[in-house]
């Protein structure tokens, strides 16, 4: 996780009063079949890997990990909008919206 994606984990976390832990997820779906879901975790669970940078804990858990394994998580602002994006060395393929990916 960068340092940019640590920081607004926790912009978020503290306005929704949650704590600063970043889940990141696979599911099927998307157009290149998988993508990746975020969102803020209650909890650490007990097969999660788990990661700090900055206060922030950035979780994936098992089912998810084969596939982002070696992943980095950022988030970019840009003229298009702001987004968590993941930079993973497993993906053959991807989509334009970058939330997408086939192994």
């Amino acid at each position: 996780m960068t340092d940019s994606a640590a920081r607004r984990v926790s912009q978020i976390a503290i306005k929704t009063g949650k704590a600063p832990i970043l889940r990141l997820a696979v599911e099927g779906g998307g157009c290149s079949g998988f993508q990746y879901r975020f969102g803020l975790a209650e909890r650490v669970e007990s097969d999660d890997a788990v990661t700090e940078n900055g206060g922030v804990t950035l979780v994936v858990d098992s089912m998810s990990l084969d596939l982002v394994q070696g992943s980095a998580v950022d988030f970019v602002e840009s003229l298009g909008g702001s987004a968590f994006q993941v930079t993973n060395p497993n993906a053959t393929a991807g989509c334009g919206c970058g939330s997408s990916f086939a192994i």
